[in-house]
């Protein structure tokens, strides 16, 4: 299972782009709110229901962590964060996009990798940061922002499902 973390403020695009075509690649992913509700609102006051909080949830299946930007306050949430950390020492795959990386950044998820990040948080990201739209490295998939939602999500498909999955849904999607 891939799980998709939502706090509010989190950025729409990223979070429903990366969703709906992990979907329509036929990888399970599951929405989880860091907020105790599961109703939590996107940064452009879009309200989501998650498909559960995090309190709620049994990660053990958990092949990949997916981190979208928009808010920060994703680090904020010592659950998530222990996961995140846990997740990495067993070298499992951890996604963010836009601000999201700095989380990881502060975690020491990063060390020893290379990512990339929303303009302003590269300081986070510290030696690791090396620009980009698209990073890939190790475990760890990053993006810049809110305009590659859709190259970040078939990045993931690919790695998730293969070269052949991203490629059909690129095609369905007419991207």
């Amino acid at each position: 299972m891939n799980y998709l973390f939502l706090d509010n403020g989190f950025e729409e695009i990223e979070a429903i782009t990366t969703i709906d075509l992990l979907r329509r690649a036929n990888i399970a992913v599951t929405t989880v709110s860091v907020t105790g509700n599961p109703m939590v609102l996107g940064a452009h006051n879009i309200a989501v229901e998650a498909d559960g909080v995090i309190e709620k949830i049994d990660f053990s299946d958990a092949e990949m962590l997916i981190l979208p930007g928009g808010s920060t306050k994703l680090g904020d949430c010592s659950a998530l964060c222990e996961l995140l950390v846990e997740h990495n020492k067993a070298d499992k795959l951890i996604a963010a996009i836009c601000a999201a990386p700095s989380v990881l950044g502060k975690l020491g998820i990063l060390k020893g990798k290379q990512a990339t990040c929303y303009p302003g948080f590269q300081k986070a990201l510290g030696e690791s940061y090396v620009g980009g739209l698209v990073v890939e490295s190790k475990n760890v998939i990053t993006a810049k922002g809110p305009g590659l939602s859709a190259d970040f999500a078939f990045c993931l498909i690919e790695r998730l499902a293969g070269s052949d999955a991203a490629d059909e849904v690129y095609d369905k999607a007419l991207y």
